[in-house]
């Protein structure tokens, strides 16, 4: 399951994005937040959805992802609430793209600023690692580990996050174990005001350039907005968000921004017992993808049956995509696709 963390500085919005992404009531505002909060949320994908009403399943069990709802520096923990965010996957680093009680709003400067943040944490980290192996008694295992160390240390001292750093493939193993924050990817969230969404807003264009350079997904939405129309009932939700020019929620922008910037990928299996997405990294092989279900269908792995979610919209039932020869056998090396729906045959 896809882990990601969400960072922001006070009164950036972190609360209602985490309870907007994760359907949580309530919350607490700036200032008060003193432990994370953690919740698992499905990730609305409209194929799952198309399944469901073709194979009408007893279980649908959609992609997944853990938010966890950190406490920021506002909590007077210093840098210690970055501890919390370590064994995530990605990071979201919320930005507050609207004015209010706090001032005028500085996204690139909140964003800079907390990118300062997890680049320090880093290095703490590092020196402490290297201060550890320098009063250890004992050489550590691998050789690579120490000079690892010292280039990083060297680079994160000049304000460089730990991605930009070049390292042999033997200091990046060495290095694994650390969990690096400014390491991690990213995904920036706008968070703009009602009055804003849609508009130009101050900064825009140097934060999308920003994020750019950095190779940084930006999501822009009204965290609040949204928060409210999730409480609609579900048949109004969507017509009052073509009304207001949303074409796609926050949790799905969100939420693909994420898996793009992890390069993860859904395969789906299907049936009218269960419907469910599978989240593999793209490139993988059918042999593997098939242990994502159980390891002895992968050991056993003879053939899978494969066709793929577009084909059958268009197609609009399994016996017309074999008249159209778009239902396949694939061998364990054929690498699985976005939207491929799979069946596998194995013998163990």
């Amino acid at each position: 399951m896809l882990t990601c963390g969400i960072v922001g500085l006070p009164g950036a919005g972190k609360s209602t994005l985490f309870n907007l992404l994760t359907g949580a009531e309530g919350g607490v505002g700036y200032g008060a937040k003193k432990e994370a909060r953690t919740q698992v949320a499905s990730v609305p994908d409209p194929r799952i959805d198309y399944f469901v009403q073709m194979f009408k399943p007893k279980k649908v069990s959609p992609a997944q992802i853990q938010f966890t709802d950190l406490p920021g520096p506002e909590s007077g923990r210093g840098r210690q609430f970055l501890d919390q965010v370590r064994p995530c996957d990605a990071l979201i680093l919320v930005l507050r793209a609207f004015a209010g009680p706090l001032g005028e709003n500085n996204p690139v400067g909140e964003l800079n600023q907390l990118g300062g943040e997890l680049v320090l944490a880093d290095w703490e980290l590092a020196e402490k690692r290297l201060e550890r192996l320098a009063a250890s008694k004992k050489k550590t295992e691998d050789k690579n580990q120490e000079p690892a160390l010292k280039k990083l240390t060297a680079a994160l001292e000049e304000g460089k996050p730990a991605k930009t750093v070049e390292l042999t493939e033997d200091e990046a193993k060495a290095l694994e174990g650390l969990e690096l924050l400014s390491a991690k990817p990213t995904v920036v969230v706008a968070n703009l005001a009602e009055d804003l969404f849609g508009k130009s807003y101050s900064a825009q264009t140097e934060l999308q350039e920003f994020c750019g350079n950095s190779r940084w997904p930006l999501v822009e939405i009204c965290a609040q907005l949204e928060l409210e129309i999730a409480s609609l009932p579900q048949e109004e939700r969507g017509p009052f968000l073509a009304e207001i020019g949303i074409a796609q929620p926050g949790i799905d922008l969100v939420a693909q921004a994420a898996y793009r910037s992890l390069d993860l990928i859904s395969y789906f299996t299907v049936g009218e017992d269960e419907v469910k997405a599978w989240t593999i990294r793209r490139g993988t092989t059918a042999q593997d993808a098939a242990g994502k279900i159980h390891s002895d269908i992968a050991r056993g792995f003879i053939r899978a049956e494969v066709y793929h979610y577009d084909d059958l919209r268009e197609h609009k039932s399994i016996a017309n995509l074999r008249q159209a020869g778009l239902f396949r056998l694939e061998g364990k090396e054929y690498i699985v696709r976005d939207g491929d729906v799979m069946n596998f045959r194995f013998n163990v």
